[in-house]
């Protein structure tokens, strides 16, 4: 079983493109979106249906659950006074560019995805959010204490647990088997389609992949692939400085930052 795992578009649609083309090639067997489909770029509404037109199963990001609500407030977290005020037109420009269609499949999309295998004599409870199972838009950054990741995990009852919202990939194996009895799980950040921010300007995505013998007590029985795709980043960075969006967003698509 190969699942092709994507998230962080926001309203970028050449690198969604790019992707859709990606995994033509990889043919993954399921495909699922984490979320953030507007937001930062001009094209919310064309994300939104290329997405809806192929039925992919699809998460809300904060930034979907706050245009999904025509909110002023994306739930992002600003440092800075310049970001605190790009992302006001951010929001503002996205919420004047989004139809009623759309903001109505923003509203409808369910907090998180759980999935449950059988795969052998151990189940695998692989479990899909954007932030984190507490909050949309908490950060999962790599460097989060490992007792903390764990515990987030196990409140959650996942063995696999996909998100995104970083839109900085990694994947971390923890292990909270007692008294030598393994439990390996494994926390994946997937990354970002459409404004990487891992000093990559190309857009990425994961490619998980379990089979018959996967299980908890194997660590290496579960494996993922990160994999990054071309597109024309010039395209997405040009029609933000053509847009009222700040031009520090074309930037920062060139820079992968």
């Amino acid at each position: 079983m190969r699942i092709a795992l994507f998230s962080d578009i926001h309203a970028n649609l050449p690198a969604l493109e790019a992707f859709f083309k990606d995994i033509e090639i990889t043919k993954p067997d399921a495909v699922y979106c984490l979320g953030d489909l507007v937001g930062y770029n001009i094209w919310p509404n064309e994300v939104i249906n290329e997405i809806r037109k192929r039925g992919i199963p699809t998460i809300a990001g904060n930034y979907d659950f706050g245009i999904g609500r025509t909110s002023n407030d994306c739930g992002c977290a600003y440092k800075t006074d310049d970001e605190k005020a790009n992302g006001a037109v951010s929001i503002s420009y996205t919420n004047s560019l989004v139809n009623e269609q759309e903001r109505q499949y923003l509203r409808t999309l369910p907090a998180h995805i759980k999935l449950e295998f059988q795969l052998n004599n151990d189940k695998l409870n692989l479990l899909l959010v954007h932030g984190s199972p507490r909050k949309i838009n908490e950060y999962l950054f790599e460097d989060r204490d490992e007792k903390s990741m764990l515990r987030i995990m196990e409140n959650a009852d996942a063995d696999i647990m996909c998100f995104g919202h970083t839109h900085k990939p990694y994947h971390r194996v923890l292990n909270d088997g007692k008294d030598g009895d393994d439990h390996f799980r494994h926390a994946i950040n997937i990354g970002s389609v459409g404004k990487p921010k891992d000093g990559d300007p190309r857009g990425g995505y994961v490619m998980l992949t379990m089979n018959e013998n996967s299980s908890v007590k194997d660590k290496n029985s579960i494996s993922t692939e990160f994999i990054r795709f071309e597109y024309d980043v010039e395209k997405a960075a040009k029609a933000v400085e053509d847009s009222p969006l700040p031009n520090a967003y074309a930037e920062s698509l060139r820079k992968g930052i």
